[in-house]
């Protein structure tokens, strides 16, 4: 009798577990292909910054303006790829050449430092959480493969511009843009693009309308990594 129950509420158990999984494969597909052509009506970066600031009772203002592919500033888009993503329009998602660096420096005793694409940036940003549990960085593996098979480079670049977190409450380029320079997101110099690449590691504590020496040598690494990867032609390959 008892063997008879157990076995009961395993094949129970495993109905419920089938069908979460199930529903949760065909809801993240769905929602990965409706912001294919429809602009994320925000993040979930975004709603996680509101709860914090609730929990804290310090409130928060999400500055943010959605802007399509041609009101991007070309300087942006490069500088972007030139700071954290290199190898954007060629890898599936995850670069595995910046992996087995940071591996390998990690076994030399350095620390481990972050490998992560801008497909998977923006999975994050969009549809999960901040954080470095083993489970977020499951469902960002998932998401990022999803997103690399459904949508174009093009579309990842733009959503990621469009999503990415730039100072406390500060969303996209067009909200940055204005923030730091009180310029449109269209007009941006190369100069004014590479610092808000640069302070993209750590945008709450970094500003690039007064850019610490730090932030001033990585804008012009990157500025050197623009020229280096042929400027605004790089971006054909999208």
């Amino acid at each position: 009798m008892l063997n008879r129950l157990l076995r009961r509420f395993m094949r129970l158990l495993w109905r419920i577990v089938w069908r979460g999984v199930l529903a949760f494969v065909l809801l993240s597909v769905a929602l990965v292909l409706l912001f294919r052509v429809v602009p994320p009506p925000g993040s979930m970066v975004m709603v996680e910054r509101k709860i914090q600031s609730w929990i804290h009772s310090d409130p928060i203002r999400i500055q943010r303006e959605w802007r399509g592919w041609d009101s991007l500033s070309v300087n942006a888009k490069l500088a972007v790829i030139a700071a954290e993503d290199q190898r954007f329009p060629h890898h599936g998602g995850f670069d595995l050449v910046e992996l087995r660096r940071a591996l390998q420096a990690s076994r030399d005793g350095g620390r481990l430092r972050g490998a992560s694409t801008l497909s998977q940036q923006t999975a994050k940003n969009v549809f999960l959480w901040t954080g470095r549990s083993w489970t977020r960085k499951g469902l960002e593996a998932w998401f990022t493969l999803l997103i690399e098979i459904l949508w174009s480079k093009q579309r990842i670049l733009e959503v990621y511009l469009n999503v990415a977190e730039w100072d406390r409450g500060v969303f996209g380029l067009e909200a940055a843009a204005q923030h730091y320079f009180g310029v449109s997101s269209a007009s941006l110099t190369e100069r004014q693009a590479s610092l808000l690449a640069a302070i993209l590691p750590s945008p709450l504590t970094r500003s690039a309308a007064r850019p610490d020496a730090q932030v001033e040598r990585r804008s012009q690494w990157i500025r050197q990594q623009m020229r280096n990867l042929g400027g605004a032609d790089y971006l054909q390959h999208l």
